[in-house]
């Protein structure tokens, strides 16, 4: 994950409603800070430069000139980057068009088994359209010279393609990476970045090539998940968007990506990156929704991960409707780490551990007893320079709490011992031989320091093996409902997204700590970053064999195809898995689609209190709210259903709904509904008769009752005897 940052630069939204106008108090009113002005979709004849000068010069002085731009977004939509105080923001604000201003947020970050595990082999029917599938990628940047992103066998980029390949020296483009930008508004870099789309985190990289990879035999981490590594579309072309440095992923620089990537000509955009510490209600104070919701009007959809807050109620960062939110589950792969005590005590606990100790035996020491500090939180985490070398080198060290590893590393420690409630919820690498354990074993282990003269342990080689309880989801995947909307169900699915193998970035340390001096072509991560390129590859191949769907269409495909997951497994059901887990064999054949234009987007965004003027502003047309505007708006074409209400209150609510049929030219759909204790679930009418394709039928489905529980499970599932095409409803209590 990224680091933090004290970065207090903001974002200017553009639109037009200055009672919007939020802004930060915490900096001096006559600092100038980076904002962003959006002005919403693209207007040809508007002259972009003299209308941003003509503004800047309104609000700071006749002085000003375009030069004082740091960006202007003119491909897709309107908007510029400028510095300004906090009064010239306000003055700013108040102009006509202005909707609201907010912090340019630092964001963060948010395979050989995974794709087999979820029942998509290599070989699988596949057309010719693959090749010409561009995906578009917002991360760290890219590792060219991967095996991975070979252009072996490619023809060149499809025609279709407007993009280029921003590069210096050390970055080249191919027919795999038909293009690579990079964005830094603020110009500032750290030492260590690389100004060019070239990845020098690995994270980038990993998120490509599990979405679109090349097959590459023998991959592995250092032996570890030993296997062929592949992409869900190898076929497919890449475009990499760097918008993702050191310190973090800045929203100016998201914004801008959006805007090239759409008129680019991408046909998926894939993004694993989600605010810090918190979400966004108003969809147009948030880059992702904002670069999503013109992306989704110009037939591209946008997959973005959860986020990795969980396992909390409503942590879910990205959940604007017109976008594909993708939850983590696991895959049977699972790594193990045993401690051995001089006593012959093994304790297991979880890591990634490529170090070999060879058995020997090494001095056992406790954090607490080697302070280097007095802030008892920094021992407990073993942070940086909080441990005395004097009295940990050479020794193993016993955490309190998880870390990275770097503190006992940079002390010189031998290894870690970390402990904590749920160890099976972080399986990852450190700098040096370490071990994730529980707290009732990290309690053993310190019971036999504070009674041993001279205690001594090892750390074995991690064991790989399998889970036979997976797919479940893992708890640090962020959770619904959705805070912003609670009638749309959010997370959408689950895709895998723990333990995934995939091409890394050499010159990145594996386990991400700069003095780790291991590099590999390969690294085995987790998170819903690594779970939102399947979903993001399953969109493209359901692209390819229909390229004229809609982003709605294809999201459709992929929920109501989708594995149904357990609620034993999972407690907070829906909240957890949304549909369920991504099913690549049967989402290119859902049999029916729901289906979501432009026109009820807005309708929705009216009816949640969005006015004419900034739609309008927004769509750049005609676009209006009308008076009839009521709750059937909020009522969006969904594929799934979710009604939030008081527990023990009475429910009566309706539910309407439209499909088209993709399956077969003449279809008896029958509605066969799971209702729960407590519930009745109607579906009027029950049968759905198709006499030609591309025809839409219209139901009600009608929940009556009451709840006792705080989140209840049903299902409705059109079948027709070859298609069954399942939606989950979820009713829940007030959060």
């Amino acid at each position: 994950m990224a680091s933090k940052t004290t970065s207090l630069s903001w974002l200017l939204l553009l639109s037009l409603a200055a009672s919007t106008l939020l802004i930060g108090h915490s900096a001096s009113q006559n600092e100038r800070k980076a904002y962003i002005v959006y002005m919403g979709n693209k207007r040809d004849e508007i002259s972009t430069s003299s209308l941003y000068t003509n503004m800047l010069q309104e609000v700071i002085g006749s002085h000003i000139g375009p030069e004082s731009l740091l960006y202007s977004y003119k491909r897709s939509f309107h908007g510029f980057v400028v510095e300004l105080t906090e009064q010239e923001a306000q003055k700013m604000a108040a102009m006509d068009g202005v909707v609201s201003v907010f912090p340019n947020k630092q964001n963060e970050l948010h395979t050989t088994r995974s794709w087999d595990f979820i029942g998509f082999p290599k070989q699988v029917d596949r057309t010719t359209i693959e090749s010409n599938i561009i995906i578009g990628v917002l991360d760290s940047g890219i590792w060219p010279e991967a095996d991975s992103f070979s252009d072996k066998g490619f023809g060149p980029p499809p025609r279709k393609w407007k993009g280029t390949c921003k590069a210096l020296t050390n970055f080249t483009c191919n027919n795999k990476i038909i293009g690579a930008k990079y964005y830094r508004s603020d110009g500032i870099f750290e030492e260590e970045d690389i100004k060019s789309p070239r990845d020098s985190g690995g994270h980038g990289t990993h998120v490509a090539s599990t979405a679109a990879g090349n097959i590459v035999s023998m991959a592995s981490l250092e032996g570890f998940g030993l296997g062929t590594a592949r992409g869900g579309v190898p076929s497919a072309r890449i475009a990499m968007y760097k918008v993702c440095w050191l310190n973090g992923c800045f929203d100016a620089d998201i914004l801008a990506a959006f805007d090239d990537a759409i008129a680019d000509g991408v046909d998926i955009i894939s993004i694993s990156i989600g605010a810090i510490g918190g979400y966004l209600k108003n969809y147009f104070t948030d880059p992702i929704a904002i670069g999503a919701f013109h992306a989704m009007r110009n037939g591209i959809l946008t997959s973005a991960s959860a986020g990795n807050s969980g396992p909390g109620p409503a942590t879910i960062s990205n959940f604007s409707p017109w976008s594909l939110s993708v939850a983590a589950s696991t895959i049977d792969r699972k790594f193990s780490t045993e401690v051995q005590l001089g006593n012959n005590k093994i304790y297991e606990g979880t890591s990634i551990n490529t170090f070999n100790l060879k058995n020997d035996m090494y001095p056992i020491i406790y954090s607490r007893d080697a302070p280097n500090t007095t802030s008892e939180f920094d021992l407990r985490y073993c942070e940086i320079y909080s441990l005395d070398q004097n009295l940990v080198k050479g020794k193993i060290v016993l955490c309190d709490a998880l870390s990275d590893g770097s503190g006992p590393f940079l002390a010189g420690a031998v290894g870690a011992v970390m402990q904590g409630r749920n160890p099976n919820s972080q399986t990852r690498a450190f700098p040096l031989p370490a071990s994730y354990l529980s707290f009732e074993n990290g309690g053993k282990i310190l019971t036999y320091l504070n009674s041993t003269r001279s205690p001594t342990a090892t750390i074995l080689r991690s064991n790989e093996s399998k889970d036979t309880l997976a797919p479940y989801i893992a708890p640090f995947s962020s959770r619904g409902p959705n805070p912003a909307a609670h009638n749309i169900l959010k997370p959408d699915l689950a895709a895998p997204g723990v333990n995934i193998l995939a091409a890394w970035s050499p010159i990145s340390p594996i386990s991400n700590v700069e003095s780790d001096k291991r590099s590999n072509s390969y690294n085995i991560i987790s998170g819903t970053s690594m779970a939102c390129p399947h979903a993001t590859a399953l969109a493209a191949y359901i692209k390819s064999f229909h390229p004229t769907w809609s982003p709605a269409s294809i999201r459709s495909a992929l929920m109501t195809t989708a594995d149904p997951m357990s609620a034993e497994k999972n407690p907070d059901a829906e909240f957890a898995y949304g549909a369920g887990n991504i099913n690549p064999l049967k989402a290119p054949n859902p049999g029916l689609i729901y289906d979501i234009d432009a026109l009820d987007y807005i309708k929705f965004l009216c009816a949640q209190g969005y006015n004419t003027k900034l739609l309008q502003h927004v769509t750049g047309d005609k676009s209006s709210c009308s008076k009839e505007t009521d709750e059937k708006s909020l009522d969006l074409n969904y594929p799934s259903f979710a009604l939030s209400t008081p527990l023990s209150n009475s429910i009566s609510h309706v539910f309407n709904r439209t499909v088209t049929n993709v399956g077969s030219s003449t279809s008896t759909y029958k509605a066969i509904v799971t209702s729960p204790h407590g519930l009745s679930i109607k579906v009027k009418p029950s049968v759905l008769s198709f006499t030609s394709l591309k025809q839409k039928l219209s139901f009600a489905l009608t929940i009556e009752g009451t709840i006792e529980k705080q989140i209840v499970s049903a299902s409705l599932i059109w079948d027709d005897g070859t298609f069954q095409v399942r939606s989950p409803i979820v009713v829940y209590g007030d959060f």
